[in-house]
């Protein structure tokens, strides 16, 4: 599969092209759904995440999100570049035994620990090695009002910790806790990640949603 990566060369000069063109750049074929676009700023393509959304890139795209109490593992090998970036909102599928709290949403990756392992699964199918894994961590706010909701970050950020410790994984950064929503821009190629905190009061539209989903944990519990 190495075949279809690209050098930082050849992927500026083909995304600039396909822009040219009208055209994406290749993905794999299972991140179809991913919403991906040109961004302006940086002058190459983008995938944007929404909540229980993962993505790969083997084109070079900046990979962008918005997190409240959700965290993004950033995830590259340092060598090939290789890298993406999951947007988990709650720590375990409860299908394995490991969460019966975490049981009322439905899709696989919105779980941390399916998110984690798809994630890393992706990049050593694509040739990175284990050992040259970069993980850099964002996300975790205390963002919602009630005791339920606003333990969901604290989870979040207790669980990813134990992962990767059990994992043998280090952290190379993380950006956890704190009670502001995060917008963050990864560039795998490089490892450079960019987080910018911003106001609660902006994002209701935020709040709005993950409220939703710590009232339907407390209805289930």
């Amino acid at each position: 599969m190495n075949d279809r990566l690209m050098t930082p060369e050849t992927a500026d000069l083909t995304a600039e092209a396909l822009r040219k063109a009208g055209a994406l750049p290749r993905a794999l074929p299972h991140f179809a759904h991913i919403t991906r676009y040109w961004d302006g700023e940086h002058r190459q393509f983008a995938a944007r995440l929404l909540p229980g959304e993962y993505y790969v890139s083997i084109s070079g795209e900046v990979i962008t999100t918005l997190l409240g109490s959700c965290i993004s593992a950033c995830i590259r090998d340092k060598i090939l570049g290789i890298g993406g970036m999951n947007h988990f909102m709650l720590p375990n599928d409860a299908s394995h035994g490991t969460s019966a709290w975490a049981s009322t949403v439905g899709s696989a990756t919105r779980y941390g620990n399916v998110a984690m392992d798809k994630l890393i699964g992706d990049i050593l199918q694509l040739g990175g090695k284990r050992e040259n894994l970069e993980v850099k961590l964002v996300g975790g706010a205390q963002v919602m009002a009630g005791n339920l909701a606003a333990d969901i970050g604290a989870r979040n950020s207790a669980f990813i910790h134990q992962f990767l410790k059990d994992q043998g994984l280090p952290i190379l950064a993380e950006d956890l806790g704190d009670v502001y929503p995060r917008k963050v821009q990864y560039f795998p190629r490089t490892g450079v990640i960019r987080v910018k905190k911003v106001a609660v009061v902006r994002n209701d539209a935020l709040i709005e949603r993950e409220n939703r989903y710590a009232k339907n944990l407390g209805r289930d519990a």
